[in-house]
Order: structure tokens, then C-alpha cells, then sequence
């Protein structure tokens, strides 16, 4: 055996041997919980916990898109550090939701700037003075009403508000130059949505706002999910939206023949499924509800 193998080899089994049958398990199974992926050219996406972060590399720094939450944000910073020490320029958020800006507070002091459509900072706000966290927040110095554009090194980023879905402050933002439009939660990928009422969410318009962003992008254009039921899928296409989109559609269809035929609410959101809607995931009834008050509401 060459020495520098035996001394690699030998040290490693004598830190092992070192620790506890528990905590040998622990070490020989242990994989990095996140996962960091390029997609095109210089962005690509980072998974953890929460929704899926977007990031680009220009000759003048980082963009970052999302921030789940404090500790996966930290893992992503360590993790893009390796790549360059140039300054994270932006952190733009698709939306307000914890799973999308509770990683905010890590930019603090070394992002340029925050920057988010003009309704995600007042639900923001809102949520973060409910809940007695606004001291743990980093909220968006910039906001846009209709679209912000914004060009670092030779990639043009522009983001796009088409109205209430999701909530009534989510953007689509994109990379012009590698095509890639990350959604956030506008797409959970064979997964049943979380329709915020509290925050504006509209099922009808949520389908008006797929349809423009079919429209708006090209059949090349590689679209980034906030969620999906398999982690290798947080990416996808125009089929995606469309079958996305189909789903909300059977969704609306559903509820609205249910509460036609005279049942009361309580039996209605009892469904584990949608008629139609083959996906594994749970949490129908969830989406059933949302439906239900948006068709009932007044």
C-alpha cells in the first residue's frame, strides 16, 4: 500500500473506531442532506428543505432566488463559496412563504439587495408581525408592480407578476440567456397545492396565469418548480404546466359539482382524491377546502 493511502486508510479507521456502534452507523450512511445541481451554463438549483433555490454565477457575482430556511441557506452559502468569493449581488424571491424567505436573514449584510413583488413584502410583513419574527426577517428593498429587469455579466434576469395564484404576490423569474424561469410555487409538481387564501390565492386566476406563462416562454425554456413529489423533478417542462393546469381545472370542476348536487361542505373535503388526478401525493382535501371557500365566497 503507497504511504499516502496507508495514512489516509489508517487515519480514517482510527477516527471510526473511535465512535460509538450509533454514531458508526450515522457516519457510514451519512449523506449531505442538500443536494446542489447545475442546470445550464452557470445557474442551477440547490434542494433541502423547503422550496427549491435558483442561483446564478456572473463575472460580478451571485443571484439567488428563494432562500428556504437559516440552516439550508447557510448550507447553500457555504457550498456556492466554493465555487467563487464574489459577492452575492441579489436575493429575489418568488414569494413571501416561510419555506421561501425564513433563509433571508443569512444575506443579511452581504446581499446587494432583496427584491420581490410589491404584495410578498406587505404579506411578508404581515405574516412576520403576526408571528413576533420581524427581528428575523430580511425584507426586500426593492419591489416591482408589472416586471423588473436586471442585466449581471451576460445574463439579462427578468422577472414577471401575471396575477393572484399561489398567493396574490408570486413571480416568475428568469434567466434570459440560459432559459431557465423559476416558478416557485406558481408549480408543485404532481403534488396538491397550497392555495393561500389568506394571502389573495385564486384558483380561477391561477389557471389564467399558467396559460400567460406557457405563452410567454418557448418550448426550450426549462421551468423551475417550488415542489414536487420526487426531488429529481423540481425541473420540467410545458407538459408539466399544462398537466399542472389540468389538475386545478378537475380541482375547480370537482368541488363545484359537489357543492351543486347539495352536499355540505364537511362531506365534500372528506375526498382523498380528485376525480381524474392520478398523483400519490396527500393532502387533497387541503385543495379541496381552498376550492370550496374560493366557489362559496362571496
Amino acid at each position: 500500500m503507497k504511504r499516502r493511502n496507508f495514512i489516509k486508510t489508517t487515519g480514517l479507521s482510527a477516527g471510526i473506531l473511535a465512535l460509538t456502534p450509533k454514531d458508526l452507523l450515522a457516519t457510514i450512511f451519512q449523506e449531505p442532506a442538500f443536494k446542489l445541481k447545475i442546470l445550464r451554463g452557470d445557474v442551477g438549483i440547490f434542494s433541502e428543505k423547503g422550496g427549491t433555490i435558483g442561483f446564478h454565477l456572473s463575472k460580478e457575482g451571485f443571484t439567488v432566488i428563494d432562500s428556504q430556511f437559516p440552516d439550508q441557506s447557510k448550507h447553500l452559502i457555504t457550498e456556492l463559496r466554493k465555487k467563487s468569493e464574489l459577492p452575492f449581488q441579489l436575493l429575489i424571491n418568488t414569494h413571501h412563504h416561510g419555506d421561501h424567505t425564513g433563509g433571508n436573514i443569512s444575506f443579511k449584510d452581504i446581499a446587494g439587495h432583496v427584491v420581490g413583488h410589491e404584495n410578498c413584502l406587505i404579506n411578508y410583513k404581515r405574516v412576520a408581525e403576526q408571528s413576533k419574527t420581524v427581528d428575523k426577517q430580511l425584507f426586500q428593498d426593492i419591489t416591482f408592480k408589472d416586471g423588473w429587469k436586471h442585466k449581471t455579466g451576460k445574463e439579462h434576469i427578468r422577472a414577471y407578476y401575471f396575477g393572484a395564484a399561489h398567493t396574490n404576490g408570486d413571480a416568475v423569474i428568469h434567466f434570459e440567456h440560459a432559459n431557465i424561469a423559476h416558478m416557485g410555487d406558481l408549480l408543485f409538481n404532481q403534488m396538491h397545492p397550497f392555495i393561500d387564501r389568506s394571502a389573495g390565492a385564486s384558483i380561477k386566476s391561477w389557471l389564467t396565469v399558467l396559460a400567460k406563462i406557457r405563452t410567454t416562454f418557448d418550448k426550450n425554456t426549462l421551468f423551475i418548480f417550488g415542489h414536487a413529489t420526487d426531488p429529481e423533478k423540481v425541473t420540467g417542462s410545458k407538459e408539466d404546466i399544462l398537466a399542472f393546469e389540468d389538475y386545478l381545472q378537475k380541482l375547480l370542476d370537482f368541488v363545484d359539482a359537489e357543492i351543486k348536487s347539495g352536499k355540505p361542505k364537511e362531506d365534500i373535503i372528506k375526498n382523498k382524491d380528485v376525480p381524474g388526478i392520478s398523483w400519490k401525493a396527500a393532502g387533497a382535501e387541503r385543495s379541496i377546502t381552498a376550492a370550496y371557500d374560493e366557489l362559496t365566497s362571496k
